[in-house]
């Protein structure tokens, strides 16, 4: 049975590879911590936030995010996609997310808020009524994907292919709807 922590502020601390194992959290808020080098097993947080965390390359194979905000954060070449499934509601704020997986989560009603998200894999991803606001998108995956009502109006430099993405009644910006005709090497000025 999981250690199990309630309304704590952890603050400026190094985790090691296996500290935050076999462990719940609610309710708690992690300031400037490092979490890079955890390799995550059984560990679930619940209304948590993450405010100027480092989480690159961090292993969260076995990680359940039941509404956890980041603020702030460094999550570079992070693979959320084997976290768990069952309850998975997360939301990022001027987060940097490079290069991260998201394939084939159900990331429903999901914010994006002045993110970098450039090469992320989002094939395969239910990403419905998901906002992208002020995002770079550059490079980032959506085949197979389902953005139906996902908001990209404020978003930039995505490339998505509707033949390959369900997108109905997404809404996009004119300024940036080229990103949806790429594949068609149509001059649009």
């Amino acid at each position: 049975m999981p250690e199990y922590f309630l309304d704590i502020q952890y603050k400026n601390i190094i985790y090691n590879q296996e500290e935050v194992n076999f462990k719940e959290f609610e309710c708690c808020t992690f300031s400037n911590c490092n979490f890079s080098t955890c390799n995550f097993i059984d560990v679930t947080f619940i209304d948590c936030v993450f405010n100027d965390c480092i989480f690159n390359n961090a292993k969260i194979n076995h990680v359940a995010f039941r509404t956890a905000t980041f603020n702030r954060c460094e999550i570079k070449e992070v693979n959320f996609s084997m976290c768990d499934k069952l309850i998975f509601e997360i939301a990022f704020k001027d987060c940097v997310l490079d290069f991260s997986k998201f394939y084939t989560l159900k990331m429903k009603g999901t914010s994006f808020t002045n993110c970098s998200i450039i090469a992320v894999d989002f094939m395969s991803t239910d990403l419905t009524e998901v906002a992208f606001e002020n995002c770079d998108l550059y490079r980032s995956e959506f085949a197979k994907a389902i953005a139906n009502k996902a908001d990209f109006r404020t978003s930039y430099n995505y490339t998505i292919d509707p033949t390959k993405t369900k997108l109905k009644k997404a809404v996009f910006s004119l300024n940036e709807v080229k990103g949806l005709l790429f594949k068609h090497e149509l001059i649009i000025k």
